[in-house]
């Protein structure tokens, strides 16, 4: 019964992927009939096919941008979160400071981080730093926040008494299933702000760098296959991390 209901889902999810698909192709060839506004799904597919070794490369520069803002904020996130977390003191200190600093916009980071770091990859690492990083300090700290007192109590009388010894036996493990949480928020919020990025401060290579590119010389297929492939990225990273989340809350990991 489940392997029928697996089948019939994917069977579903791919037809209406196809039906997308073909409107897209339909609307953009008989009633849109400009390649500017609208190009069809064929001439993207070959813009896209087109680009060669060069897409590949800006893929790399990309994830190369990723990989910098997100390692800094996953470390960065996570010690801070915990310590908001765990500490009273460490969340009566830091609170104020992050819900000041939270809701200004990652882009608006822009300027500081051109006069500060330059036109460069660790520039646009900032920026996706920026945006990925408050999602795991948040669950970090609701995770630190929220270990079950019975876990803490039972550890203690089983002579875990060390404040140390509790935060890495008790509290992160606890805290494992909102932290993986935390992450693949900021993944998807990091890649979002990659394009933005590296139109301004990544310098000339990257998915954001050449889709802008693209766009000033009015190759829109090609600017719509840079599109696409963001969201192809972006989509096999959340799955990535969704598997990963699933797994960490059955405690497989």
């Amino acid at each position: 019964m489940g392997h029928k209901f697996r089948e019939r889902r994917y069977v579903v999810e791919i037809s209406s992927l196809v039906t997308f698909l073909a409107a897209w192709e339909l609307v953009a060839r008989f009633l849109i009939k400009s390649e500017i506004k609208l190009p069809t799904l064929s001439s993207t597919i070959l813009a896209l096919f087109g680009e060669g070794y060069k897409l590949v490369f800006n893929i790399g520069i990309s994830m190369l941008h990723l990989s910098i803002g997100l390692s800094l904020a996953i470390l960065i996130g996570i010690l801070i979160g915990s310590l908001m977390g765990w500490f009273k003191i460490g969340s009566r200190i830091g609170d104020p400071i992050v819900e000041l600093l939270r809701p200004i916009p990652p882009l608006a980071w822009i300027p500081f981080a051109i006069i500060w770091i330059g036109l460069n990859h660790q520039s646009a690492g900032f920026i996706i730093f920026i945006g990925a990083f408050f999602p795991i300090l948040t669950n970090t700290y609701t995770g630190f926040k929220n270990v079950p007192p019975i876990l803490i109590e039972s550890a203690k009388v089983l002579g875990c008494n060390k404040g140390t010894k509790l935060i890495r036996y008790v509290a992160l493990p606890a805290s494992l299933p909102f932290i993986v949480a935390g992450i693949r928020i900021s993944v998807g919020v990091g890649w979002m702000c990659v394009v933005a990025a590296e139109m301004f401060v990544g310098g000339n290579y990257g998915l954001g760098t050449w889709l802008w590119q693209y766009y000033a010389l009015h190759q829109m297929n090609r600017v719509m296959a840079y599109m696409i492939v963001l969201g192809l990225i972006g989509l096999a990273m959340d799955r990535c991390l969704r598997f990963l989340e699933r797994r960490v809350s059955k405690g497989e990991v």
